[in-house]
């Protein structure tokens, strides 16, 4: 039995949206970190899991492709949302700040402190440009 959508149960219907297109945006960049870093453990470009380390380098590859994924994980919350798209990535970048900032606690000089810096502070304006991709996508169709 499907629910018909009805004056009363609209704003139900859109806040389960809305908590859908910050959860899809949260899994996203979540899977996709997870993937990446699994296999660059596995083909040795990081070391291996729980050992410290300092190289600039991967670090620098790391930020680089969470930048790129924390960007996509914007768009597809904003391009999920049923309103207000830019609201919705930005509520994703203000729990990837608290998230990430809590990592960096719990990691203090496990690796580079300005990694995990870098990491927290990446957060809203990834998540921003990506709604703005979408926004500007969404106009030229």
């Amino acid at each position: 039995m499907s629910m018909q959508i009805t004056r009363e149960n609209a704003p139900f219907r859109s806040a389960l949206w809305s908590l859908g297109a910050v959860l899809a945006g949260f899994v996203s960049i979540a899977v996709l970190s997870t993937t990446a870093d699994m296999l660059f453990h596995a083909i040795g470009v990081f070391p291996p899991d729980g050992t410290p380390s300092y190289e600039t380098g991967p670090f620098l590859l790391a930020f680089g492709y969470r930048a790129v994924f924390g960007v996509l994980a914007g768009y597809i919350t904003a391009r999920l949302a049923p309103h207000h798209p830019m609201g919705h990535a930005l509520a994703l970048g203000v729990i990837g700040l608290i998230l990430s900032t809590v990592g960096a606690v719990v990691m203090w000089g496990m690796g580079p402190n300005w990694y995990a810096i870098a990491v927290a502070l990446l957060a809203i304006p990834a998540a921003w440009l990506g709604a703005v991709i979408h926004a500007r996508r969404a106009a030229t169709r």
